[in-house]
């Protein structure tokens, strides 16, 4: 194993427990167990495990169901509903590749959403939304469809809708407008500036900071985190991705929260039991735990 493979060492732990509100276990190496046991160690006592696609967001709720400490939401991403729609010739996602399956398809892939969502220990629907980035502007009405899906079938279960949000702000915003936001919205991996920041606390939308705000060119996003009300405020790992600075690049987990939550205490100018203390109160209040 080389040195850039090899999973970073365990910091120092938080005094104050916190969750990982958004964590992809089943792409992470090790058990379940392993990772649980690991993050505990170092203060994480609760993470979010979040689906991608209808497999994932099945392996999800069983895995909730099977511990105490884990949460599950239940989605399918962005790009997923254009491949479904669409299809998947070169087999970019973990399915491989896929025929055009139509609306048709996406419908019955939106009714198991819509069924795993009703899950007692399913507290969340997401990761959705929008993402232009890796779709282009023939995937963009699945991707919107898909959306607005998500959004009822959140608010109809009465969970917290968990928003992938990449080079969409606008649209993203505009559809959440036009459908009213759930009651908790959270907006994962918060990828906006400080002026977005401002838009999401008037509407109450909470804004979880993964790795990258500890990565040197990301100061726009420290900028949103210090204007960002700290009642709104949460952590991930969106693990295995987004490792923070200084282990960027190798494998992510939920053990290396407290890497970034000492990042964003400092960003907040207050210690890190205040900032820990916040984030667990708030991620106890997003998803309803």
């Amino acid at each position: 194993m080389s040195a850039k493979d090899a999973p970073p060492p365990l910091p120092e732990p938080l005094l104050v427990a916190v969750a990982d509100s958004h964590t992809h276990l089943d792409m992470q190496s090790g058990t379940v167990e392993e990772a649980l046991t690991k993050a505990a160690a170092v203060g994480v006592t609760t993470v979010v495990q979040v689906g991608c696609d209808v497999k994932g967001s099945r392996w999800a709720a069983e895995t909730a169901a099977a511990h105490a400490n884990v949460h599950a939401a239940v989605a399918l991403h962005p790009n997923e509903a254009p491949r479904i729609v669409l299809g998947d010739p070169d087999g970019w996602s973990r399915q491989g590749a896929r025929d055009a399956g139509g609306d048709a398809a996406l419908d019955d892939a939106l009714a198991e959403i819509d069924r795993l969502a009703a899950l007692p220990h399913v507290l969340g629907v997401g990761e959705t939304g929008l993402d232009f980035f890796r779709t282009g502007p023939e995937g963009m009405a699945a991707q919107e469809r898909s959306f607005r899906a998500h959004i009822e079938i959140a608010k109809r279960h009465g969970k917290a809708l968990v928003i992938h949000d990449r080079e969409a702000h606008a649209d993203v915003l505009r559809v959440l407008d036009e459908e009213g936001a759930p009651d908790r919205t959270v907006f994962h991996c918060y990828s906006g500036d400080a002026e977005m920041a401002g838009i999401c606390a008037a509407k109450g939308y909470y804004m979880s900071f993964a790795g990258n705000v500890t990565f040197k060119n990301a100061q726009p996003l420290r900028d949103a985190l210090a204007v960002a009300p700290l009642d709104r405020v949460l952590v991930e790992t969106d693990a295995p991705f987004l490792t923070p600075a200084p282990f960027r690049g190798r494998p992510n987990a939920p053990y290396l929260i407290p890497v970034t939550v000492r990042a964003m205490a400092q960003v907040r100018g207050i210690d890190e039991n205040a900032m820990a203390e916040a984030i667990a109160v708030n991620t106890a209040r997003a998803f309803d735990y």
